[in-house]
């Protein structure tokens, strides 16, 4: 996801994949896959940090941890390897080049700050504006008020942000997978993907019953058509609880022909929510938006503004899917300036 889709492309080319698994794989981590091709290690995550740190130490990477960065400028005079002053709490460093990877505005209780943002306007570059991307969607109060007493109950949806009702340019694409209820709204990896989506004032649209017909036994002759049918061919689908639910609201005004079970099939499989808003960066996953990629060359992510200065990562405007693009878009990005820099 970008302004400029099409921009992450040269630095996914430089560096797959493929390669990261390879670099797994020779410090002997173990790892299995789940669905949709997602690597796990069989241990703990602390092993891929051990492994980079171990690959920092080899390549004779200096980490300094602890020290703030206040400053970053343009040194008064270029002198090759002083082309930057940054400023520091444990004093002023001059270097050549400039790498920014500070992130995004997620998880601040982790760090997270705009600083990136700031450097980068600095140097007078754009920043597309930023916003909370893989995060769960809140409802409005009186969605709050239908479903929030179920909070902890999931099935299985397909989920697509349907946008502003005023830009239909471009159809999101859908996803399937888990839905959550919370106490406020609605989580799981469905809605994390759709929401990256998701702008205020638009909606998401849930297929709550992807498998096919739902109430198709009702419209068998002689075939019983009340609520507690409906309510058992649900319960095939989702749980028992969130069945109960969509039934009680579904029948408030009951409709047992074949036409209201025509728009009862209908409503099942679009189910449509506006959401109120979003958790926010305290719970997003990735910040979408940052750095213009326009004012950025994609094969080195060099600056085109300020030579050998880099942007890298979730500071930039490129933004992945749920299962583990972000951090591929981190390697990537990161490979392309570490071989100029």
């Amino acid at each position: 996801m970008s302004e400029n889709p099409h921009f992450a492309r040269s630095a996914l080319a430089r560096y797959t994949p493929a390669e990261f698994v390879a670099m797994v794989e020779r410090h002997r981590i173990a790892y299995h896959e789940k669905k949709l091709g997602q690597l796990f290690c069989d241990g703990s995550a602390q092993q891929v940090v051990t492994m980079l740190e171990r690959e920092c130490g080899e390549a004779g990477v200096e980490l300094r941890c602890g020290v703030r960065v206040s400053e970053v400028r343009s040194a008064d005079v270029d002198l090759g390897d002083s082309r930057f002053v940054v400023q520091t709490s444990v004093g002023e460093i001059r270097c050549g080049a400039v790498i920014v990877a500070t992130g995004g505005l997620s998880i601040p209780k982790m760090g997270a700050t705009g600083f990136g943002y700031e450097l980068a306007r600095q140097f007078g570059h754009a920043v597309i504006e930023p916003r909370a991307a893989l995060v769960p969607l809140v409802f409005a109060p009186e969605d709050c008020r239908r479903w929030c007493d179920l909070a902890g109950v999931s099935a299985e949806v397909v989920a697509r942000a349907e946008g502003l009702a005023n830009d239909r340019r471009k159809l999101p694409p859908a996803f399937r997978e888990k839905l959550l209820i919370t106490h406020r709204g609605l989580s799981g990896p469905a809605v994390l993907q759709a929401s990256s989506y998701w702008r205020a004032g638009g909606t998401v649209q849930f297929d709550l019953a992807p498998e096919g017909k739902v109430f198709a036994a009702l419209r068998v002759k002689n075939a019983r058509r009340d609520a507690a049918a409906a309510q058992n061919a649900l319960r095939d689908l989702m749980p028992a609880r969130m069945a109960e639910r969509w039934i009680q609201l579904a029948t408030e005004k009951p409709d047992w022909t074949n036409a209201g079970l025509d728009r009862m099939e209908r409503a099942v499989h679009a189910w449509t929510v506006t959401p109120e808003g979003t958790e926010g960066f305290a719970k997003a996953e990735v910040t979408a938006g940052g750095v213009d990629t326009r004012e950025l060359d994609a094969r080195t992510m060099e600056s085109r503004r300020v030579a050998r200065l880099y942007f890298i990562g979730e500071v930039v405007d490129v933004t992945g899917w749920l299962g583990g693009y972000n951090f591929q878009w981190a390697w990537a990005s990161a490979v392309s300036a570490g071989r100029v820099a």
